[in-house]
């Protein structure tokens, strides 16, 4: 295994940023400084073409936050030459800020002032293989062969695709009590391929991913033969006939479950707007007792895991719901400090451009001690759902809508063979919860996704967890 190397920029710009923060502090109550470098590569290689490109988390760039009277400031840059002339542009901002707020009459959200405590970090994860030891040429070349491999497979195949993505995260926070860095790396692939037959166009595709570097590629090798064969099985599959049926989830579904059931839900800023009903809902039943979930970058290894988020506040493992019962959200600083609780660890940022919400990172069931093959067996009719397409929920009201690629039916205890595609599932995310009654020991992670904080704030995620069997609505 080799370092993560932490980034020569940063350390080049820390000695300005710490005479940034001497030359402010004096003047406010509280100031503390996020900078990031954030490199890397993305490649989408297919039969038809090649495209290289940069992965939309790349930036270089810093933010301020400062605090007086009560009123919180914050202010972006992407480089610094003279501190003091971006100190006297902090300055300036602020001073805009104050008299455009005095002139609307706009009161401040009340909120305690910001107490640190003494923290010295320094992370740099691991990665067998970094982004430096393969040249793009040799990564294209073993992208094409996994896709020259899958298109040759069966002439009903149209496109398929292999894409990589690898990203190399360096991060600062400094503030009067606090100087933190880490630096590390993640990895996202996908295999996906299109099937012709007829009119009938399907598609299909499998991800995969790590808190880690190229090593990916090995495990993507192997994936190809089973992208292929269930995109042909979705060839002619039918609807679904609506109604309820016994479900089994498989990992990446349950994390969707997950991610959107109680995900947005409890990130608690919703909580200080009164936007999100699990804020009355703590200590009390929202799952069955099969039912324990964790969130945090402290709860997975996969492509949301750091050592702190962007407000320098160390990765957290929060227990949201154990055994049925709904014990926690998560939250930024900002929100914990209003609502009087504790920071998870979950003040996350599109950038440094953008402000910090409180956002999810690894969100996962935990496991239980049933086979998958007791989970069939148990079922007269019901389907193995697989293949999230995408999910959305509603805080307020607990709705759930997951649309999934492809059920599996089961019919007295075994798999028919017979395939229905697409998939809807909805419902009322305490009736979803409450219905699940088996679930396996392994639990595996999903990080090749982003999540949006309504309609934007996108910031990388991974959701996941055991098969689990429950009772659910499809159409």
């Amino acid at each position: 295994m080799k370092k993560v190397p932490y980034s020569a920029y940063l350390q080049e710009i820390e000695p300005k940023l710490k005479q940034l923060l001497e030359l402010l502090e004096p003047e406010y109550g509280f100031v503390s400084i996020l900078s990031a470098d954030t490199t890397g590569a993305a490649y989408r290689i297919g039969q038809k073409n090649k495209v290289i490109m940069e992965p939309m988390t790349c930036e270089r760039g810093s933010v301020v936050r400062t605090v007086r009277n009560k009123r919180i400031h914050e202010y972006s840059f992407s480089s610094i030459e003279d501190p003091k002339d971006v100190a006297e542009k902090i300055r300036e901002a602020a001073e805009r800020e104050d008299q455009l707020l005095d002139a609307e009459n706009i009161e401040n959200y009340p909120t305690p002032d910001i107490q640190e405590e003494e923290c010295r970090l320094s992370v740099e994860k691991e990665a067998e293989i970094l982004p430096e030891d393969l040249s793009a040429e040799e990564i294209i070349s073993r992208l094409k062969k996994i896709s020259d491999e899958g298109a040759a497979e069966d002439p009903r195949i149209l496109e398929c695709v292999a894409y990589l993505s690898s990203t190399h995260v360096s991060k600062l926070y400094l503030s009067a009590r606090k100087t933190m860095r880490q630096s590390y790396l993640f990895t996202e692939g996908m295999i996906m391929a299109v099937a012709k037959e007829n009119e009938d166009v399907r598609s299909d595709y499998s991800v995969y991913s790590n808190l880690g570097g190229l090593e990916l590629l090995d495990e993507m090798n192997h994936g190809v033969h089973t992208v292929i064969q269930n995109t042909l099985q979705l060839l002619g599959a039918p609807r679904v006939e609506p109604g309820e049926y016994d479900i089994i989830t498989t990992p990446g579904i349950s994390g969707l479950i997950a991610h959107e059931a109680f995900g947005h839900g409890v990130e608690m800023d919703m909580f200080v707007k009164n936007r999100a009903l699990g804020a009355h809902y703590i200590n009390k039943r929202v799952g069955s007792g099969m039912v324990t979930m964790h969130e945090g970058a402290l709860a997975a290894q996969d492509t949301a895991s750091f050592a702190f988020d962007d407000e320098g506040t160390p990765a957290g493992n929060v227990t949201e719901i154990d055994r049925g019962i709904l014990k926690s959200g998560v939250s930024d600083l900002l929100s914990a400090l209003r609502l009087g609780t504790v920071p998870t660890g979950n003040g996350r940022r599109e950038s440094c451009e953008r402000k910090a919400y409180a956002r999810m990172t690894n969100t996962l069931f935990t496991g239980g001690t049933d086979t998958l093959e007791d989970m069939i067996a148990s079922i007269r009719h019901g389907y193995l759902l697989e293949g999230m397409e995408s999910g959305m929920e509603d805080p307020k009201n607990w709705g759930i809508q997951c649309i999934l690629v492809k059920g599996r039916e089961i019919r007295d205890g075994k798999l028919t063979g017979k395939v229905v595609s697409p998939v809807i599932m909805t419902g009322y995310v305490p009736d979803l919860l409450g219905s699940i009654s088996m679930a396996t020991p392994d639990v595996y992670t999903d990080g090749c996704g982003f999540c949006g904080k309504g309609h934007k704030e996108w910031v990388k995620v991974s959701e996941g967890g055991p098969y689990l069997k429950a009772r659910g609505r499809l159409g």
